[in-house]
């Protein structure tokens, strides 16, 4: 028994007509009733009646039908299964995050995953959420860390939340300590602190200037329009504080002073998004699942 007259079995049984199941698999109409034949003489039994413009199964030929499709759909799954597994041997992963993520939360998870699967190139793009949404709904990427909530809900996306981050503020220790040394200061402490700010449409700038407003006072800006690298070099400079996140100054905090937000403090919830109508490649979904798990 051969796989391929099984395939040609089961067109001839959703069909019910000869010509229409060669047309459905793509083969000559006397090689499909020849390949039929000799499954039958293999197994002994007819499979269909063959009467003008009618075609049934015959019971050996119903008995048949469900173990046929079965079969049919294993060596599906295997197939599948197998071009998934060679998938993660090669290929790439088109990943978006925002530049403060790309400083504290995805060198260790990125590391990890390039041990496991070297030979998974993976393309990284900085920006904020707004311009990685937009990227994800071209499909110019696969997946996207950003910051919820999102600045245009897109139902086009599929989102789940990876952590809660609190924030914190970083200044020169040469400088004098924001809220007059305390151990923890809040955010109504920072008027009259001079501040480093990122650039525009920097998900950190919106959320400090809008905790700032909300505390009942417009921020001062010392300097502004810098990524993440620049503000901290502004802020060891002794040029103002900034408000970042406590992976990043954990990570890239030496030589700065990093103080505590008071409760409730300020905090930012990132999430992974995707394309709710494309699944992520393999290997996306793979580096989606170490990214979930970290």
């Amino acid at each position: 028994m051969q796989f391929q007259q099984l395939q040609y079995f089961v067109a001839v049984a959703e069909t019910r007509h000869f010509t229409r199941a060669a047309d459905l698999v793509h083969v000559a109409q006397p090689s499909l009733s020849q390949q039929i034949k000799s499954l039958e003489r293999e197994l002994g039994a007819d499979l269909f009646l063959r009467a003008r413009g009618n075609i049934t199964l015959t019971d050996a030929g119903e008995a048949l039908l469900p173990l046929a499709r079965r079969i049919l759909a294993d060596a599906d799954t295997a197939r599948h299964e197998v071009q998934e597994l060679a998938q993660l041997r090669s290929g790439r992963v088109r990943l978006g995050a925002t530049p403060s993520l790309c400083t504290g939360l995805l060198p260790d998870v990125l590391r990890a995953f390039h041990d496991r699967y070297p030979g998974i190139r993976l393309l990284i793009e900085e920006g904020g959420s707004h311009d990685l949404v937009r990227e994800l709904a071209r499909g110019a990427l696969d997946l996207a860390l950003v910051v919820l909530p999102l600045p245009t809900p897109s139902p086009a996306l599929t989102t789940v939340e990876v952590l809660r981050e609190d924030l914190v503020v970083v200044s020169s220790p040469e400088a004098s300590a924001p809220g007059g040394g305390r151990w923890s200061v809040r955010v109504s402490d920072l008027e009259g602190e001079r501040l480093v700010m990122f650039r525009h449409g920097y998900d950190l700038r919106e959320l400090t200037v809008a905790a700032c407003r909300s505390a009942g006072f417009e921020p001062d800006f010392a300097v502004e329009g810098g990524e993440m690298d620049a503000v901290l070099g502004f802020v060891r400079a002794g040029l103002g504080v900034a408000v970042v996140p406590r992976m990043v100054a954990a990570r890239t905090g030496r030589g700065l002073r990093v103080t505590p937000l008071a409760r409730p403090g300020l905090a930012r919830t990132i999430a992974l998004a995707h394309r709710s109508d494309v699944a992520p490649p393999r290997a996306a979904r793979e580096l989606q699942r170490m990214l979930l798990e970290r």
